[in-house]
């Protein structure tokens, strides 16, 4: 069974903790990076990252979006949404039925 691992900042991922989620909460861009690799390296099926950290480190999300583990899924923060999980979904949506659906 894959464990499951949240990334974000402190006061949008800790949360999480309480239903029993891994919570990381890496500051630099570089530590961001790291912390999805090593834990892409383990036994994580998925990684749920605030939008604002996603957003910082795009070359690596995007090594990830052919694998099927593990499965990066993008939430917003306590500061509210950007936007790219929603994107994300409606690019995955149209490319899976040819055209724009929403």
């Amino acid at each position: 069974m894959h464990k499951v691992a949240v990334i974000g900042d402190r006061g949008s991922v800790l949360a999480f903790r309480a239903i029993g989620v891994d919570v990381y909460t890496p500051v630099g861009d570089d530590e961001i990076r790291r912390t999805v690799d090593r834990l892409a390296k383990q036994d994580y099926g998925v990684i749920y990252m605030t939008e604002a950290y996603a957003a910082r480190i795009p070359e690596t999300i995007d090594q990830y979006k052919t694998r099927p583990i593990p499965a990066i899924v993008f939430i917003p923060s306590a500061q509210g949404s950007l936007g790219i999980g929603m994107q994300t979904i409606s690019d995955n949506v149209e490319k899976a039925v040819g055209m724009d659906i929403f």
